[in-house]
């Protein structure tokens, strides 16, 4: 590891970020070892030995009480089975991939849309946490907080005001929101909940801590605002789909993002439509022609 993926953010927080930078990563995924005594451990990571020797060497043979995974993608979540045969420490977390979606998101999946973009299938908590459950003891509790929106098991952890966010918010970028396990009505909603809630300090699944919490969601927010804007302002031109919606607004962006980005536009299409903003021309969801109401 180098030397700027540890680093002691509080007493008695320290990040180990995993070296796995990527386009969808930004500098990595961000675990976090909680704790002085007993420890809690928050999103372990990807499969990497050189990420599970990090997280070991921290924990120092001291008991680890739980490892906390606030979403089954694996960049997160699939570091948590040789943790926890290492520390004998359960894994908690909200339950499989796909479980909470939506009556709509679970028609889109029993369609055939996968969305699968590195959705851990083999997740298996041992213990399902639900919203405001307590984890730890010690001056190390936290605090489960169901946030879907970036998935529909997604869990966020406050602790001493602050919340672990997970990809709900992150430090470097803008979240990706991909049907059936994204839901960007799910989103604002729980955007919205964690502006209210005032945090002090937010600990992202990816980059650096967000100081200032609520311009952070602000922008966020008014990111998907302009997007949906745009999406309807093509509409008004006429039904359109996916595919040439992305080709049409995201014009500057590397070819292997297009996929991700096709998806953003198809969770907006699928938002208007729950708002009765829009109508699907074909039944088929994932590639329907949309038009506006």
């Amino acid at each position: 590891m180098s030397d700027d993926a540890r680093a002691r953010l509080e007493p008695g927080l320290v990040r180990l970020r995993a070296a796995n930078p990527s386009p969808m990563t930004g500098p990595g995924t961000n675990s976090y070892v909680l704790g002085r005594d007993r420890l809690l451990v928050i999103d372990p990571g990807p499969v990497e030995d050189a990420h599970l020797a990090a997280l070991l060497a921290e924990v120092d043979g001291r008991p680890v009480e739980a490892i906390l995974v606030t979403h089954a993608h694996r960049d997160h979540s699939a570091l948590a089975p040789a943790l926890a045969e290492a520390t004998g420490a359960p894994i908690c977390g909200f339950g499989t991939a796909d479980a909470g979606r939506s009556p709509l998101m679970r028609r889109l999946a029993d369609a055939g849309l996968g969305g699968g973009e590195g959705l851990d299938a083999a997740f298996r908590p041992d213990r399902i946490l639900r919203e405001g459950e307590r984890i730890g003891s010690g001056g190390t509790p936290v605090t489960a907080l169901h946030m879907p929106g970036h998935m529909a098991g997604h869990l966020c952890f406050a602790w001493r005001g602050g919340v672990f966010s997970g990809d709900l918010v992150m430090g470097w970028a803008g979240t990706l929101i991909s049907p059936p396990d994204g839901d960007l009505a799910a989103f604002r909603r729980s955007c919205a909940r964690l502006r209210a809630l005032q945090p002090r300090r937010l600990y992202p699944g990816h980059g650096a801590p967000v100081d200032r919490p609520a311009p952070r969601i602000d922008w966020l927010l008014s990111h998907r605002a302009e997007r949906e804007a745009q999406i309807v302002r093509v509409l008004s031109e006429g039904p359109a789909d996916a595919s040439e919606i992305t080709r049409r607004l995201y014009t500057d962006i590397p070819a292997e993002l297009q996929g991700a980005a096709r998806r953003n536009v198809l969770a907006h299409l699928l938002d208007l439509m729950s708002r009765n903003r829009a109508l699907a021309e074909t039944p088929g969801l994932a590639e329907a022609r949309f038009k506006l109401t």
